[in-house]
């Protein structure tokens, strides 16, 4: 099968969307199929395409967002350009994997290839918005967030969202669309081994010194906040406790501002972004456990990522979170309130041996969402949308032959 991708957001942007991708096409490439994607371009000088290797990928050169510089809005002209070259390839589906101008390129592109389009819902924009456009009202942002999903779900053919929850919010705004839930699996190959000491070592952190672990993007839509206030309470019962917030963001500054003024600038660790074949396995198996509170998570990718490596892990559970944690398994789920996942992050920190049978739980739980098995659903999807148009044009044929 040969497919066509377009997103607005990858490599060398790091982001769950980006993590989504990468392991779903080196999955398709792996059992048999032909990907192209088309994708940004984040320099000058050219991006480093080692997450590139493998398929065929198309960057376009774009600008900056004024309201989040980590993201680039590919230019509309090359991109013109790019659509008459590839209006004559032979592709039999085109995926969109984000909503902004990917979504109205992708549906020009599949209208001029004449095959089907389909597109994957990763962010939950209502929360998104409301963080991102503070100086407009709640409502405002919640109505056109959800006029928004209503309008681009009836451009494309059906729909996937990652999650239960993804499936019941956009249910309830009224998106008739047909929606598939399919789940971003785990490339467990790249998540094997890491070494904690070796970046304890690094960034000068006693090999028995407890660790708090969260990896994600500084941003104000992580909660992460919640995190530092959790700490002032571990502090208390466990003084040399350490939190590394590891990744980079729009309220990096903020946060780095707030540990200084809740007293925690020897509690807490803040490191950039890490290479994902290398360090990153590292720095999560630093911590004795990995910490989570984000409200808005399609899926939380990086809770699996932790557990494959063996990190037990205390998170809340909103939103598409909910599917990876419902079991319990490798983790201990808290509430959003402060005094409750504290003493659960005590609870782990102090208790050797229930951080174990975290650690062999988590394992063995992530090993049940493999990246092939999702990969499997996902080619199911696509060749059900491709039997469902063929019919619908044997259908079409059929009548006006009896007319």
């Amino acid at each position: 099968m040969r497919i066509l991708m377009i997103t607005d957001v990858y490599f060398p942007r790091v982001n769950g969307v980006s993590t989504s991708i990468s392991t779903f096409i080196r999955e398709l490439e792996s059992q048999g199929h032909r990907v192209t994607l088309i994708a940004p371009m984040y320099s000058d000088e050219g991006d480093d395409l080692e997450e590139d290797i493998g398929f065929e990928i198309i960057r376009i050169p774009a600008r900056k967002v004024l309201f989040d510089p980590e993201d680039r809005l590919m230019k509309r002209r090359i991109m013109n350009l790019h659509l008459k070259h590839l209006a004559r390839r032979q592709f039999d589906i085109l995926h969109i994997q984000t909503p902004f101008l990917a979504h109205y390129a992708g549906i020009k592109l599949a209208g001029k290839l004449d095959i089907p389009v389909v597109e994957t819902c990763h962010t939950y924009f209502e929360e998104y918005l409301y963080h991102y456009l503070r100086f407009l009202p709640r409502s405002w942002t919640r109505w056109l967030a959800r006029r928004y999903a209503r309008a681009q779900s009836a451009d494309v053919d059906s729909m996937i969202v990652p999650s239960t929850m993804m499936h019941k919010i956009l249910t309830d705004y009224g998106v008739s669309t047909p929606m598939h839930i399919i789940p971003t699996g785990l490339d467990e190959a790249r998540f094997i081994g890491g070494n904690g000491d070796l970046f304890r070592a690094k960034f000068g952190v006693g090999p028995d010194r407890p660790v708090l672990c969260h990896v994600g993007r500084s941003a104000h839509e992580k909660n992460i906040d919640f995190l530092l206030d959790m700490v002032v309470l571990v502090k208390k019962e466990i003084p040399d406790v350490m939190l590394i917030l590891a990744g980079e963001g729009p309220a990096q500054e903020h946060l780095k501002s707030r540990s200084i003024s809740l007293d925690l600038t020897d509690n807490v660790e803040f490191v950039n972004y890490l290479d994902r074949d290398t360090e990153l396995k590292d720095c999560y198996c630093a911590g004795d456990v990995f910490v989570f509170a984000s409200r808005t998570e399609t899926q939380g990718l990086v809770l699996l990522e932790a557990m494959a490596l063996g990190v037990p892990v205390v998170s809340t559970a909103v939103l598409g979170t909910v599917d990876i944690l419902q079991p319990g398994m490798g983790a201990l789920v808290a509430d959003e309130n402060l005094d409750n996942f504290s003493s659960k992050v005590i609870t782990l920190l102090r208790d050797e041996e229930l951080r174990r049978r975290k650690s062999k739980e988590a394992i063995e739980y992530a090993h049940t969402w493999s990246a092939e098995d999702t990969t499997l659903r996902l080619v199911e999807f696509y060749e059900d949308i491709l039997w469902s148009r063929q019919q619908a044009s044997f259908n079409m044929k059929q009548a006006s032959e009896t007319i």
